[in-house]
């Protein structure tokens, strides 16, 4: 499988995504779920605390990678949703955050007015292609 990340002439290089992400040669498609700052109780994990609910979705999206047989470098888009658009880029650019891209994906973040439970600040789905 052969991955080519490709940020053409003429459109802006952005510093944390790709623009365009090619694939080809036998693969395995991976679609995660989005991922909340959802406790094993169903409860919210440190409400009102962007960073730590940052990092729990992270974590989990870790997990979730991990059993599907891929790792962050086979990511090739993530959806962001938050309430708080402000408040997580603050987070993202911490340079104390790890940043688990050597090569970014696409992605999008979109600011909303809700998500699925009344403290949760950010949601985030992952699309990867990995090796068969």
């Amino acid at each position: 499988m052969q991955k080519e990340f490709i940020n053409p002439p003429g459109v802006l290089t952005h510093p944390s995504f790709s623009r365009i992400i090619t694939v080809k040669g036998p693969m395995k498609l991976i679609f995660i779920s989005g991922q909340t700052p959802q406790g094993d109780d169903f409860g919210c994990m440190a409400p009102g605390d962007m960073r730590k609910q940052y990092l729990f979705v992270m974590e989990k999206l870790s997990l979730q990678l991990e059993a599907a047989g891929a790792t962050w470098e086979d990511v090739t888009h993530r959806r962001v949703y938050t309430l708080d658009i402000a408040a997580l880029r603050q987070v993202t650019s911490d340079p104390s955050i790890p940043k688990p891209y050597k090569n970014l994906p696409c992605s999008t973040m979109i600011g909303v007015t809700e998500l699925s439970h009344p403290d949760f600040l950010v949601e985030i789905d992952l699309i990867a292609v990995a090796n068969e």
